[in-house]
């Protein structure tokens, strides 16, 4: 069987679970992607049974000569952005085949959203026949662009657990202190709160309030060096480390001994999934999608609200006024969230889409 994603940007976990679905099921897993984005400029692998094909030089007219020659058993489609890759699907519907809009864009309402909505219940049922989001508010924003429960899947993104879920592992049984360092995994762009965070975790060093923790960042982005400069972004006791390959990621984790996401706007997070494995603590706004699967508020971590300062400040004192066996308890909670979903059970729902949903 044949499987077509035609797709914006890739990152090494999308990759592993494309890999698992080739390897596990035996599928032929062709990618059509984008350039590889500068402010995260993953290094990706492809292994036997991925074959990939670069957007950049394909106009629409060849993009619909590949899929021609394809004729793929499901395509799945990433997201609504790319004029091409809707025309491409509009022909496979026309054609009788699966074709699945894969989506994290959460519900929230706005006049963009309701106008989309319209479009979308006029457009999609000629483009798509099934929609494969990433969590729940994702699967009402399908509901209302007119897909049937019955055609929604849900856990459209996963980590690429083996690695983090090892670390977790030897995290969670090491003998000795818990590691007393915040650590926040994100681009350095305006919605995900790296200023937020730094004036909150400085506020609370210089009153006393922080104990001896410690904040590591990664990451890159436009606001690096204005949040890496700043009065609190450069207080002695936070670290910018700039962009962190996947690979080399546990080191930076096995020093860290609770992880902050402070988004303003966070549609999911995969990088939720990884620390979850990687058994961390998490404390993360309540803007952030992935928070339903792998975040039990007072078990595993804690909630509070997006942009508000107070409210940050609360949650990093909880995890700086915990133990270390509280800590560990929560670690290992995190954990089995976060092994409940990986690339395999991602494959499993490819390969059942594959064979008509």
């Amino acid at each position: 069987m044949k499987a077509l994603f035609l797709y914006t940007e890739l990152a090494p976990y999308v990759v592993a679970a494309m890999q698992r679905l080739a390897d596990a099921h035996g599928v032929e897993v062709h990618i059509v992607r984008w350039p590889v984005n500068r402010e995260a400029p993953f290094e990706l692998r492809f292994g036997r049974g991925l074959v990939v094909h670069e957007r950049q030089p394909l106009d629409d007219a060849a993009l619909l000569a590949l899929v021609d020659e394809l004729a793929p058993d499901a395509t799945f489609v990433s997201g609504w952005i790319d004029k091409g890759y809707l025309k491409a699907a509009r022909r496979l519907r026309a054609q009788g085949r699966t074709v699945v809009l894969c989506s994290d864009t959460a519900w929230r309402g706005g006049p963009r959203q309701w106008s989309a909505v319209v479009m979308g219940r006029l457009l999609f049922p000629r483009l798509f026949s099934h929609a494969w989001v990433t969590g729940e508010r994702q699967r009402r924003y399908a509901r209302l662009l007119g897909f049937a429960e019955r055609t929604i899947r849900t856990g459209f993104y996963t980590a690429d657990t083996t690695a983090f879920l090892s670390a977790g592992l030897q995290r969670s049984a090491a003998p000795g202190p818990w590691p007393h360092r915040f650590l926040c995994v994100a681009r350095y762009i305006p919605t995900k709160g790296h200023q937020l965070l730094c004036d909150a975790f400085a506020a609370l060093c210089d009153s006393g309030q922080a104990g001896d923790w410690s904040l590591t960042f990664t990451g890159t982005g436009e606001l690096f060096e204005q949040v890496c400069t700043s009065a609190t972004g450069s207080h002695p006791r936070i670290e910018h480390l700039g962009f962190v390959q996947a690979e080399d990621m546990p080191a930076v984790v096995a020093r860290s001994g609770a992880f902050v996401l402070p988004s303003a706007y966070e549609p999911w997070g995969v990088v939720v999934h990884e620390q979850a494995c990687s058994a961390q603590p998490l404390l993360l706004s309540d803007a952030v999608g992935a928070g339903e699967r792998f975040l039990q508020d007072g078990h595993n971590g804690h909630l509070f609200r997006a942009g508000d300062k107070e409210a940050l400040m609360d949650a990093l004192r909880r995890i700086v006024a915990a133990d270390d066996a509280r800590l560990q308890a929560m670690a290992v909670a995190s954990r089995r969230l976060g092994e409940e979903w990986g690339p395999s059970q991602w494959a499993d729902t490819a390969y059942t889409l594959m064979q008509r949903g």
